[in-house]
């Protein structure tokens, strides 16, 4: 320990600690956000040390303080180059923060490099709140009121993450690189990852997640609903020679099909505060181009938006709380049993109807219209969802689809609708499958597919999503007590006049008897003898 010791006084002495830094990446934009600065330790015998063979002794020793200033300084000087909006992001050791000292030595460190501390983000980790916390107060107060940024780091490895997350003023919050590197395999650290994720939303925080090294890891933070991300994905620690390089590299190529933080099964961890969610969708339901209606179980008309009323050709305030067999008789007998369907938890897209015209002259009006059930936690449903477009021109008349759908060489029928990264069940699959129901709609059956198969199933997805090409999946979904049973997933994309995708549609069958005996057929078929 004394050579140890010694040889770090005389690294620290003779500027031996390099400033490296790691890129921070921007999960839905592809583009670089900044850099974490990481203390590299050049041993003349041991090599590269690494920070956490060496911060502990420094702190132990009273030599933290030195450590932290040599290295901001060539940070700073380096961070020059680090262009606006750019920021760098230091992490600050527990022991520091009990020390008046360390806001000035940061103000004049920043200063004589040049570098606005308004981008500067210093990380925090849980237990350096454990103890004084009026002191530790007093000192971040002192640093946010410069401009300085806080951000919790390790966030879920401590025991008070909770308590210390209202202790500071903190604007991000870091995943730990346990979870993240889990998140793939295990279902545990997924939940963990979206919790994390969820919280960050709802009190106003940037998540960052640390240790990415995968594109299925992105991929997975990225839906969500993570915004930032490091690691060796994205590059490892580098010298600040090597910055301008990577700022003027392009940026990473995503996926818009994927962008959207609230699509599928990202969407019940990113929960607003109450009345910043009800705000949101208010802006969003009146805004929207088509008519949408909210019906309860009863079949009333709970909430729905002007459109819908001008479509429909009756008052807005006229509709709520009536059954729509009260409002509409004319309709009703028609579209019934399309509605006790969804009631019975299948989704129902894109269904043509005609209905009386509002005005005088007698026409018809036609309209499609979109059914999906509204599920609750419990996935108990508790409405129907309903959106309508007016349709101009001679338009044929489409049936809505039959239970289940067209699908071949199954003993099932499909699991329903898939409309870009979203999946409606159909009620036969519900009825049939009920162990795994949770897992049926939107992107949370990926929640329960086998962990071996989980990868393979998420490149395949963004494989055809880049490229617009159909897809067809097996893999395997387990429910509760892990009993797995193989699926087949198909689907293709339907595109608008220029080309574009405007939607894919597909389903989903249950494979599992014929794909058993597919293998034991394969199986059983006798090798052929190697040549001697």
């Amino acid at each position: 320990m004394l050579s140890e010791l010694g040889d770090l006084r005389h690294a620290i002495e003779n500027d031996e600690i390099d400033a490296c830094f790691q890129p921070l990446m921007g999960l839905q934009s592809g583009r670089l956000t900044g850099f974490e600065l990481l203390a590299r330790w050049r041993h003349p015998e041991a090599g590269l040390v690494l920070p956490a063979n060496f911060i502990s002794l420094a702190e132990e020793n009273g030599l933290i303080g030195e450590l932290t200033r040599r290295v901001l300084s060539k940070a700073f000087t380096a961070a020059t180059l680090i262009a606006d909006p750019l920021v760098l992001s230091v992490n600050i050791s527990p022991m520091q923060l009990r020390e008046l000292s360390l806001v000035k030595s940061i103000r004049d460190l920043a200063e004589a490099g040049g570098f606005p501390l308004t981008r500067l983000v210093l990380e925090i980790t849980e237990g350096a709140m454990l103890t004084d916390i009026d002191r530790v107060r007093e000192v971040v107060g002192q640093l946010t009121a410069m401009g300085c940024k806080l951000a919790l780091d390790d966030f879920g490895t401590g025991y008070s993450s909770l308590a210390q997350l209202q202790a500071l003023p903190f604007s991000e919050l870091k995943i730990d690189r346990s979870f993240v590197s889990a998140m793939t395999k295990s279902r545990e650290s997924r939940k963990i990852v979206a919790s994390i994720i969820g919280l960050g939303h709802s009190l106003g925080l940037v998540t960052v997640a640390e240790g990415v090294e995968t594109e299925e890891q992105a991929d997975m933070l990225l839906w969500l609903g993570c915004e930032q991300g490091q690691g060796w994905l994205y590059g490892k620690a580098i010298s600040a020679e090597e910055i301008a390089a990577v700022i003027a590299a392009p940026p990473r190529p995503m996926l818009p099909s994927m962008m959207g933080p609230g699509e599928g099964w990202a969407s019940s961890s990113l929960e607003a505060l109450p009345a910043q969610r009800l705000s949101q969708l208010q802006a969003i339901y009146d805004g929207a181009p088509v008519g949408l209606c909210f019906l309860d179980r009863n079949l009333r008309y709970i909430s729905l938006n002007q459109r819908f009323a001008d479509i429909d050709g009756i008052p807005l305030a006229a509709h709520l709380g009536k059954t729509v067999a009260e409002l509409r008789p004319d309709i009703f007998p028609r579209i019934k049993e399309y509605l006790q369907r969804v009631l019975d938890g299948e989704a129902i897209p894109e269904t043509d109807i005609t209905i009386p015209s509002s005005s005088d002259d007698g026409k018809e009006k036609s309209v499609r219209v979109t059914y999906y059930p509204a599920l609750d936690e419990a996935d108990e449903v508790i409405g129907i969802s309903v959106a309508v477009l007016e349709i101009t021109g001679d338009t044929p008349m489409e049936s809505p689809p039959e239970d289940g759908g067209e699908y071949q060489g199954s003993s099932m029928p499909p699991l329903g609708q898939a409309t870009g990264p979203m999946m409606q069940a159909s009620a036969d699959w519900v009825r049939a499958l009920e162990s795994i129901k949770a897992h049926a709609r939107n992107l949370g059956w990926l929640e329960a597919v086998h962990p071996d198969d989980l990868e393979p199933t998420i490149r395949t997805i963004k494989a055809s999503l880049s490229a617009g090409t159909p897809v067809d999946l097996k893999y395997r979904v387990g429910d509760l007590d892990a009993k797995w049973r193989w699926l087949r997933s198909r689907g293709a994309p339907r595109f608008g006049p220029s080309g574009e995708v405007l939607r894919w549609t597909g389903s989903v069958e249950e494979i599992h008897d014929l794909k058993i005996k597919a293998d034991e057929a394969m199986s059983s078929q006798p090798r052929e003898e190697s040549a001697n």
